[in-house]
């Protein structure tokens, strides 16, 4: 590895848009994992709801974080280093309208500023969000956010530019049933919901870990929540909420994609601050696989027990099923099991267009478009679902990659250190959005790489 130090790393990785890496070596340590992407970001929407400041702990070094951060300021929010390394503190009290050029230049391809219009509705009575972005992995539409809000009262006016909100008569609780158990449209309700007049009853909910953590927080600020069987969540709207002082959820789908690449790499990784409980479905999976764990009060350790890996069937599906950020590690993996693996995807309609760099880099992976009927499905078909077929174990070689978005960009740099040779891996800058120093930690684990662009 010819990068000098982890502080070059570090710095590099704001700039840096290509790898150079040769694989063929194990990946073999220790890596750290801070607060989740998927939490993290949305308590810091939160902390707009509260009258007095906030505190967040455990906050990843992410893009995203870096996106909402600017939103906030923007808005008139002070956000300042925390007592401990890793805190942030929020104080709203001169929280202010924005305009669409400020708003559009700092949301950049981020699609957290939807999730700002409920607590701007509260706060200042108006809310603008520009034509978002986000991973190329399907439409993801926001109308289930929109309909939502429209549900408490909202008045939603398009503009050339974007969509502009109001609540002329404020907000009240609603009956809301979502089609879909979307994590965005519940982190909708939610944020929204604690502060509107009456109760909000919101049917077929997301109930990720992440979600659970953020009503946490909205509790911890004077919310009242309550969830029941069935994916059912009755929100009463308060006058007034108070800041918080919280430690984020570690980041369950980093930790998944660590224990992916010790079993593509043949390595060895302990990942400081991963916990059983959230991780449950994942670990049923990983044994299957071939994989073996240790689970320790710091942590998990992550190898591999089977040479080669065996083929399993999977089938991605919201909480508690197996996670649609999970599966494209875990296919890199599954290039090296003995016999026929089966991924269906259906939670995003074009999460395995990934697959195709992996086919040129030697792996057999047929991508059925509109997926696969059996027997043994468990979870219901979808028409936007896909499904990948996976023969192994077959040798990956070196190629040049471009990556397409966050989850596929990860599997790529770790399909490029298991393979022989070398790979050029571009547009490696979308990994920032959700993996905290991520060229320090591929260093710490002995992969060898530079950057050169």
């Amino acid at each position: 590895m010819t990068l000098v130090g982890s502080a070059q790393a570090t710095s590099s990785s704001t700039l840096g848009d290509v790898l150079e890496i040769r694989g063929g070596r194990p990946l073999t340590g220790q890596v750290d994992v801070k607060g989740a992407k998927n939490l993290a970001t949305k308590a810091m929407v939160a902390s707009l709801l509260g009258e007095t400041p906030s505190t967040l702990r455990d906050v990843p070094e992410i893009r995203d974080v870096e996106v909402v951060r600017s939103l906030l300021e923007v808005h008139g929010v002070s956000v300042s280093e925390g007592d401990e390394p890793g805190s942030l503190v929020f104080d709203t009290a001169q929280a202010k309208s924005a305009n669409f050029e400020e708003i559009d230049a700092h949301a950049g391809s981020s699609r957290i500023p939807i999730l700002f219009c409920g607590p701007l509705l509260h706060l200042l009575g108006q809310a603008f969000i520009p034509d978002l972005g986000g991973c190329r992995i399907g439409d993801r539409p926001i109308d289930f956010h929109l309909d939502a809000l429209r549900n408490f009262g909202a008045v939603v006016d398009k503009e050339p530019n974007g969509i502009r909100l109001s609540a002329p008569d404020g907000l009240h609780g609603a009956s809301i049933e979502l089609p879909y158990p979307s994590v965005g449209a519940t982190e909708q309700v939610l944020l929204t919901a604690v502060r509107a007049k009456g109760v909000t009853e919101l049917r077929n909910a997301a109930i990720e870990p992440e979600i659970m953590d953020l009503i946490g927080v909205l509790q911890k600020m004077g919310a009242i929540i309550s969830y029941e069987p069935n994916r059912v969540i009755f929100i009463e709207g308060v006058d007034e909420l108070h800041g918080y002082d919280h430690r984020s959820l570690f980041d369950r789908n980093e930790a998944a994609s660590w224990a992916c690449a010790a079993l593509a790499t043949d390595g060895e990784i302990f990942v400081k601050g991963a916990r059983q409980y959230e991780m449950l479905t994942f670990l049923n999976v990983f044994r299957k696989v071939g994989g073996s764990f240790d689970i320790t009060d710091e942590g998990i350790w992550f190898r591999r027990a089977a040479k080669p890996l065996k083929p399993v069937m999977v089938e991605t599906d919201v909480h508690p099923g197996f996670m649609t950020d999970w599966q494209q590690p875990l296919i890199v993996a599954l290039t090296q099991a003995e016999g026929v693996s089966i991924v269906h995807e259906t939670v995003y309609e074009n999460r395995l267009g990934f697959t195709h760099a992996l086919g040129q880099m030697g792996a057999d992976i047929v991508v059925h478009p509109k997926g696969l009927d059996g027997a043994y499905r468990r979870v219901a078909r979808r028409e936007l679902e896909q499904a990948a077929v996976i023969t192994g174990p077959t040798p990956l070689h070196g190629a040049d990659i471009v990556v397409p978005d966050l989850r596929g960009g990860y599997a790529y740099v770790i399909a490029a250190l298991a393979a022989e040779g070398t790979s050029r891996v571009s547009n490696v800058g979308i990994i920032r959005r959700g993996y905290e120093k991520f060229f320090d930690k591929l260093t710490a684990l002995g992969a060898d790489f530079d950057i050169v662009g």
